[in-house]
């Protein structure tokens, strides 16, 4: 690990000042894990409803590192190999044209169309193959939308850290990633994988954490606004929506009520900009059935 590295990781409050510097607010658990995570290079498994802010944890981590990071966004029927490498195919025939008006280079023609020249690094095979100086952070996204046989595929990758091309090739990682797996639990991720990380739920958080993260993340809302936001999210979460609202959707609103020059929140403002917070058609129409004015006192019936 490296002198930056060290001084970022070297204790649980350094890990949630290293976050707070980026307006992201860590608790003590999270701290912990990411700390661990670091430690012992292991990946870490979040999960949580949408818009809690996993996703987020590791755009912040790598800012703190100040390394890249690289986004491997998971989706059903997604190709294991495509997330590994695939070979230029239009640099390859234009290259065997090219070959065909000279015929002095025919016969290095097989090794040099399967070279290094042409190929195309995914995210697996291009966390992998960061040359440093400092470890990427790869977030795998959403894993639980993939299928499980993508899930399978990741043990062996997060297990060695290197990849295969026949016609190349080992690839072994210099230095391992960090690496970050979101799931919204759409469903139950193999035991095999979870064994293999570090876990962690992050629930919707606490009103004062909620307060405190807009007023971070929306520069100029008054806290008397950001605070009845808080109380309205709060509200709407005890419904049985199909997808209730999450931080990220506090924070759009917050913009939304701000850019509106909005100050105190009435029935109709929360009936104009309900697309902000709800994003499916029944939701929205059960809002409306239980009454604005009712969650606006903290009623959801």
């Amino acid at each position: 690990m490296s002198e930056a590295q060290r001084s970022v990781f070297q204790s649980i409050e350094a890990v949630q000042a290293a976050f707070a510097r980026w307006n992201y607010i860590a608790d003590r658990a999270l701290a912990l894990t990411v700390k661990l995570a670091a430690d012992l290079e292991k990946p870490l498994l979040l999960e949580g409803e949408a818009g809690v802010g996993k996703t987020e944890v590791a755009k912040v981590l790598a800012s703190v590192l100040d390394t890249p990071l690289i986004r491997l966004q998971c989706y059903e029927g997604l190709d294991a190999q495509t997330t590994l490498y695939e070979w230029n195919y239009a640099r390859q025939i234009l290259h065997i044209r090219m070959a065909e008006q000279q015929p002095q280079e025919r016969p290095l023609l097989e090794r040099t169309i399967f070279s290094d020249e042409f190929l195309l690094n995914r995210p697996l095979l291009e966390a992998i193959r960061h040359p440093g100086p400092r470890p990427v952070v790869l977030l795998i996204d959403e894993v639980d939308r993939a299928d499980e046989e993508f899930e399978a595929f990741l043990l062996e990758i997060l297990s060695d850290f290197q990849v295969s091309v026949p016609e190349i090739g080992t690839f072994t990682a210099r230095q391992p990633p960090y690496v970050v797996l979101t799931s919204n639990r759409t469903r139950e991720l193999h035991e095999a994988l979870k064994r293999r990380c570090l876990y962690l739920w992050i629930d919707y958080p606490a009103p004062d954490k909620e307060r405190e993260i807009i007023l971070r993340r929306v520069p100029g809302i008054r806290a008397a606004l950001a605070e009845r936001i808080v109380a309205v999210m709060q509200a709407l979460r005890q419904i049985d929506f199909y997808k209730r609202p999450g931080v990220a959707e506090s924070v759009d609103w917050s913009r939304a009520l701000l850019g509106l020059g909005i100050d105190e929140l009435r029935a109709e403002t929360l009936e104009d900009t309900v697309g902000v917070i709800l994003k499916y058609h029944d939701d929205i129409e059960r809002l409306q059935t239980i009454g604005a004015e009712t969650i606006l006192r903290g009623g959801t019936e």
